[in-house]
């Protein structure tokens, strides 16, 4: 049969549409609209494409992607024999273990909430989360948190504590789901349920859960895969905490058939012997991260040839140091960008590392997200000028638990207000400038501390610097700024004060500085003001 183009065109004004030989319509269905599959279901479906590659390897301990596939399957059974149940939130502590992941897959599987409590958190910290989320248990790797598993067990009121590795009151886990059958892991999750609840550092105030559902866990996922250079077959070193932003590669590695090597903490020294031991492609790290490898001793003698792709991000990093890792690792830095709110929100791929116009540059956002800049009153920046960044896309968060007003600020107008400080050039890339709360305020004058952490470390005697303003009845707030000088430097910190103003003006030369033997961080390597700020 042949139809024309008139006809069809005639139906189409006469609203019937356009319609095929063969083709009817199709009812549309009332429940829920497709959103696409879980994020437990992507798991699931990688880990059964290549059932006899390495999946893990930690230490000498190594699983196949079917090794994993099925403890998964065999902790769930377990934990619906403990009497969980679909909705229930399950809380997780563990390091880089492959014990705690899998068991983190299993519980968004049975459609319930995953949410990892972090690995160097102070106990009241984790015992806030738990009370927060209400969670009905918490699944603790023994073999690395053997004290902080009882003491939770003994605290945590209406917790049900259960060890991975190890008793807790109560059977390991770990050994009954061994102990179990062959089992079939099932994804019975729905991607309109909640699967996770993250929660942010707590360096600003009390920590805030960020709720997120499957299918934005899922959009998360396909974003890193379409805008990231994740290497086909990537050996990935997961040396940051999986439980945090190190954890968001581990899925998509697997999409893409490799294999994840753990670390349990970060050893610049052991790090280096992997990268040439092991051949690994993949890595991501912090700033903190970047520059102890480059101080590190055995740098010098490690083939680092295999390197492929080296993501950083969680904060600022020194362009001049940047410069150095480019130099001796090769283009493999790339820069991500995003917030516990929302991940990810934007990357600067390895090839816009080479232009000089984009450094200190995040990026573009990735494809599905819309990022735009507001001043204070909620009106768009003109282009170059400094606006908060503001993000609306499908990974964005619900919302934080059991905090509705701050909720509605932080998503107010329909945006997720990330309390960045960023400038964007004609072409549509970021450069952020600092933190909103970070900026100081002297003599009148906005002062970005992490501009003037630029041009210490610009320094050739300056391996690390943190800016930041401390109360002053001159100047309402004083500059001030902690230094960690490299081996064998003598500057001063009239030196350092006077390069600054050299390089910045007086207004951001810091009117005192500290020299200091190491900046303290968070537990994920972020360099904590906070604690600099209580210092004074």
């Amino acid at each position: 049969m042949t139809v024309s183009h008139h006809s069809l065109s005639s139906r189409a004004e006469h609203g019937e549409g356009v319609r095929w030989p063969g083709i009817t319509a199709r009812p549309v269905p009332e429940e829920v609209p497709w959103v696409g599959p879980t994020v437990s279901e992507l798991t699931l479906r990688a880990l059964r494409r290549y059932p006899d590659r390495v999946a893990f390897v930690d230490g000498a301990e190594s699983l196949t992607y079917g090794a994993v596939l099925e403890l998964i399957g065999r902790i769930q059974t377990v934990l619906q024999a403990k009497g969980l149940r679909r909705g229930d939130r399950v809380g997780l502590l563990g390091g880089n273990s492959v014990a705690v992941w899998c068991a983190g897959v299993a519980v968004q599987a049975c459609g319930m909430v995953s949410s990892p409590l972090h690995p160097k958190g102070s106990l009241q910290d984790q015992l806030y989360q738990l009370a927060d989320l209400d969670a009905a248990a918490c699944l603790v790797d023994v073999r690395t948190h053997a004290i902080r598993a009882h003491e939770l067990a003994e605290q945590a009121d209406g917790v049900h504590v259960f060890g991975l590795g190890g008793e807790v009151g109560g059977p390991d886990l770990l050994a009954e789901a061994h102990a179990v059958g062959s089992v079939r892991a099932v994804d019975t999750a729905r991607s309109d349920e909640i699967g996770l609840v993250n929660y942010t550092g707590g360096t600003t105030g009390t920590p805030k859960g960020a709720v997120r559902r499957h299918r934005a866990l899922s959009r998360a996922v396909q974003a890193v895969l379409s805008d990231f250079e994740v290497p086909v077959g990537a050996r990935y070193l997961a040396v940051a905490p999986i439980s945090h932003v190190g954890g968001t590669k581990v899925l998509p590695v697997l999409l893409r058939g490799g294999t994840v090597h753990l670390h349990q903490a970060f050893d610049p020294g052991r790090v280096l012997a992997a990268v040439e031991r092991d051949r690994i492609t993949m890595t991501l790290a912090v700033p903190t991260m970047i520059y102890s490898l480059l101080d590190e001793p055995a740098l010098s003698r490690t083939d680092l040839s295999s390197l492929e792709l080296v993501l950083y991000g969680a904060a600022p990093i020194s362009p001049t140091r940047l410069a150095q890792a480019t130099e001796r690792f090769g283009p493999v830095f790339s820069h991500l960008y995003g917030q516990t709110e929302c991940y990810p929100i934007s990357v600067l791929r390895r090839d816009e590392h080479q232009d000089p116009a984009l450094v200190g540059s995040c990026g573009v956002p990735v494809s599905p997200n819309e990022v735009t800049l507001l001043d204070p009153d909620g009106a768009k920046v003109p282009t170059g000028e400094t606006g908060e960044i503001c993000v609306r896309g499908p990974f964005v968060m619900e919302g934080y638990v059991g905090k509705p007003e701050l909720t509605a600020e932080t998503l107010a107008d329909g945006w997720l207000h990330t309390g960045d400080l960023a400038r964007r050039d004609e072409r549509g890339f970021l450069t952020i400038v600092d933190r909103l709360k970070d900026m100081i305020i002297s003599g009148g004058f906005n002062v970005y501390p992490r501009e003037v952490e630029d041009a210490l470390t610009s320094h050739p005697s300056v391996a690390a610097a943190a800016v930041y303003g401390i109360p002053d009845e001159r100047w309402g707030e004083a500059v001030t700024a902690a230094v960690v000088l490299r081996p064998g430097s003598a500057a001063t910190a009239t030196d350092l004060s006077g390069h600054v103003r050299e390089l910045k003006g007086a207004v951001q030369a810091p009117k005192q500085i500290l020299l200091v033997d190491a900046l303290p961080t968070t537990a994920i390597g972020k360099i904590d003001k906070k604690a600099l700020r209580s210092r004074h």
